[in-house]
């Protein structure tokens, strides 16, 4: 056993303990009551990076929630990487079927369970553990290291880009890494090479003055809800594919080898998809395979609708307004930026609503896509790391989801992006139960140390 591996060995349990009072901190970034948690879950962040000697730790004051910063620039004549997390998470609901309250962390067999269990505060955590190893262990770090970690991922990210955009020579590195994705399966390594980009909007429909009794009225009244069913499905068919003028004009195909890759699966990837969802079947556009559906085609998805009456029992009105929660990804390959996918979809919403509502669309947050090149020097000790560790090749895969500071950092700093996670597929992102490998958090300690020397020596 190396110095390093006994170190982690050693402080196990404190660096869960560590985990752990920092889920217990419910930082829901997009709800306006817990903006004292989750200003105290950035005061967490930056105690633990003063704790494993870090300089200049401070907290940067925004529009919305801080930023945390640290740095540690010691090693001369080295790289400099910029390390990002985010502290924020999502909302707990539905409540009803959390097994145990969503921040309160508790171990289940091999898993830990909490709201940011693995999005993304144990992602981001077990990169301060790294870190802390590496400085105790060897008295400094084999790079330089600037860490940024912000508060708003799940609210849209505007005060990072902000920051980013206005300030980039502060932030002044050769490379960034994020520890905020996943890999396919616990013993199958991954660097992801894509990511979709997204917009999130919420379209509102009004027709009368007030809720109408629907036999007084009903006939002659305008229904927001039908005219949002109208629109909805005007812009998605049964079969998923998405009718906006206007989306694919500029659409670029992908290598023929991630083609390939795609048709072929030879991981499984689709089926074990299928089945950690419990479905019978595969939903999307029948003509391209499950991974290229998942990776790198666009989606419309519908997250919810506002207004009305939905509680027991039942009520005969009819609305006078109503709201739906639409978001699209958007792949790099589409050749069209976040706001031209806007755009497109609010000219086709308003050509699908009926005359009688009154229909706009509001933009909650966007972000851009990123594909990543896996030549870089980082990204190939990132690799060697995970070989390491996991004792085979990793994969270079796409991920569906969406990192839109990944695209900031690589527009403005114009740095390699390292996209290297130890989530899982299973691990419940933004639903209840969410989890995190206690496996996988060790591992990823260990990953990620050998990284910063791997990345220092020159790999």
């Amino acid at each position: 056993m190396t110095q390093i591996e006994a170190y982690i060995a050693e402080h196990e349990q404190r660096f869960l303990e560590d985990l752990k009072g920092w889920l217990r901190i419910p930082s829901i970034s997009t709800l306006p009551e817990y903006a004292a948690d989750v200003r105290r879950a950035a005061e967490y962040a930056a105690s633990q990076l003063r704790s494993i000697g870090l300089d200049n730790v401070r907290l940067i004051e925004t529009q919305g929630h801080p930023l945390v910063y640290g740095e540690w620039l010691k090693a001369a004549g080295r790289p400099t990487l910029l390390i990002y997390g985010h502290y924020d998470v999502q909302p707990v609901d539905p409540i009803e079927l959390w097994q145990t309250p969503p921040f309160e962390p508790t171990i289940r067999g091999e898993n830990l369970y909490c709201r940011g269990a693995c999005d993304d505060k144990g992602q981001t955590m077990l990169v301060f553990k790294a870190l802390e190893t590496l400085i105790t262990t060897e008295g400094g770090l084999p790079v330089n290291v600037r860490v940024l970690i912000e508060g708003e991922e799940e609210a849209g990210g505007e005060s990072i880009e902000h920051y980013v955009r206005s300030y980039p020579e502060r932030l002044n590195c050769d490379a960034a890494f994020i520890c905020d994705t996943h890999m396919p399966a616990p013993d199958l390594p991954a660097l992801i090479s894509g990511l979709r980009g997204i917009i999130y909007t919420e379209v509102e429909a009004r027709g009368a003055v007030r809720d109408l009794h629907s036999g007084t009225y009903g006939g002659i009244a305008p229904n927001p809800f039908h005219a949002l069913a109208l629109i909805i499905a005007g812009l998605k068919d049964a079969r998923g594919h998405i009718h906006i003028p206007g989306l694919y004009d500029r659409q670029r195909e992908a290598p023929p080898q991630e083609q390939r890759f795609w048709q072929e699966d030879p991981l499984h990837l689709a089926e074990t998809l299928r089945e950690e969802m419990g479905v019978a079947q595969l939903s999307g556009e029948p003509e391209y395979p499950p991974l290229q559906r998942i990776w790198a085609r666009p989606t419309l998805e519908i997250h919810g609708f506002v207004g009305g009456f939905s509680g027991e029992g039942a009520k005969t009105v009819i609305p006078a307004n109503g709201k739906v929660k639409i978001s699209m990804r958007i792949p790099p390959d589409l050749g069209l930026k976040a706001e031209e996918v806007y755009r497109l979809f609010e000219r086709r919403v308003k050509e699908l609503a009926p005359p009688d509502v009154e229909v706009t669309v509001h933009k909650i947050h966007a972000g851009e896509g990123v594909l990543v090149s896996p030549e870089a020097p980082v990204i190939r000790a990132a690799s060697a790391a995970l070989k390491e560790t996991y004792g085979r090749e990793p994969v270079f895969i796409r991920e569906g989801g969406s990192i839109p500071v990944a695209a900031l950092f690589n527009d403005i700093l114009q740095v390699p992006i390292v996209l290297m996670g130890f989530g899982l597929p299973d691990d419940n992102l933004h639903s209840p139960n969410e989890k995190y490998s206690l496996k996988q958090f060790f591992r990823g300690v260990r990953t990620v140390a050998r990284f910063l020397q791997l990345y220092g020596a020159g790999a």
